[in-house]
């Protein structure tokens, strides 16, 4: 069942993507407001409560309506509801949208407004960066975004599917991602205690190290396999964030491209992974317009790969 609904959330969020200001979005904006509003005091173990209410709840919510509508309205049913769940949770087209647009700019030679681009995308100041670090920036924003808005829900829905709680596994990981992003943009104003941001902030690492090992892996099985793992062996912990830096490190290996380097600067209110980079970089060619090509194509392979394998243990589930 879960390559189904796999399968059918990708094609429906390519078909009709949920817009930016979507009843979900604003739904998760109120929902994670009202917890941290609610129950944040700045003490430890009431940050993991907290953390726990705005994540885990709806999760078991969404576990739990799973489960009636299988009872009530057998497997077919419940399949259309994982793949709504999927559909707000999973997609490409929660972010392509910014990438599409900053490479056409650069294809159109209008490299300002690509700077433009980039800086309302991250909310980050740009400057008067050249050519190539526009790229190499967009490769860094665009394979993470990938991660955390495909690959890293693909990974624990697949994964936890296997003893029923894929609706967990997708749901929880979402929510993490948005609240530790949230959280640790408004700490010190709206009631968000800099101890809440840092739990949001370590269970986000937690729950997001096995994925982001789970996509360096894919990216080197449909790339350079010897060159991402070298990149992922040697070249991660020149990136301050540490599953940031395992994915950033194999997608250079795997498409040749350098990455890393001199970050922007974050202006107050921006998100803390606004900038990739730390002051060194991985070895490879310098960031080309042609490397946004490549990194589509990696990103569709492995897409494709994990797909295959998944519907591979459904047949097997299936059969067996």
């Amino acid at each position: 069942m879960s390559f189904f609904a796999i399968f059918l959330a990708l094609v429906l969020e390519q078909a009709r993507p949920l817009g930016a200001d979507n009843p979900v979005h604003r739904l998760l904006e109120a929902w994670t407001g009202w917890v941290a509003r609610t129950l944040d005091a700045g003490v430890q173990h009431l940050a993991w409560v907290t953390w726990g209410m705005a994540t885990v709840l709806p999760a078991l919510l969404a576990l739990l309506v799973h489960a009636l509508v299988d009872w009530g309205m057998g497997w077919f049913a419940a399949v259309l509801w994982n793949v709504a769940l999927l559909y707000v949770t999973l997609g490409f087209r929660q972010f392509s949208h910014h990438f599409t647009d900053i490479r056409d700019a650069l294809d159109d030679g209008n490299e300002q407004k690509a700077r433009e681009l980039l800086a309302q995308w991250q909310r980050v100041q740009v400057g008067d960066i050249p050519r190539s670090e526009i790229v190499r920036h967009v490769i860094e924003f665009s394979v993470l975004a990938a991660h955390r808005h495909v690959f890293g829900v693909f990974f624990w829905y697949a994964v936890l599917s296997v003893i029923g709680l894929g609706p967990v596994g997708a749901v929880v990981y979402r929510l993490a991602e948005y609240a530790q992003r949230r959280w640790q943009r408004e700490q010190g104003t709206d009631g968000v205690s800099a101890v809440l941001a840092q739990v949001a902030t370590q269970a986000w690492r937690l729950l997001d190290w096995l994925p982001a090992r789970a996509t360096a892996l894919g990216f080197a099985i449909v790339g350079s396999f010897e060159d991402a793992m070298d990149g992922w062996r040697n070249h991660a912990q020149k990136f301050p964030q540490d599953n940031d830096g395992v994915i950033l490190a194999a997608t250079a290996g795997a498409i040749n491209v350098r990455l890393g380097g001199a970050g922007l600067s974050v202006p107050a209110g921006a998100d803390e992974h606004a900038t990739a980079a730390s002051g060194s970089s991985t070895p490879g060619q310098p960031a080309q317009v042609a490397h946004l090509a490549s990194v589509v194509g990696l990103v569709w392979r492995s897409v494709i790969m994990w797909l295959v394998l998944v519907a591979l243990l459904t047949m097997a589930n299936l059969m067996g």
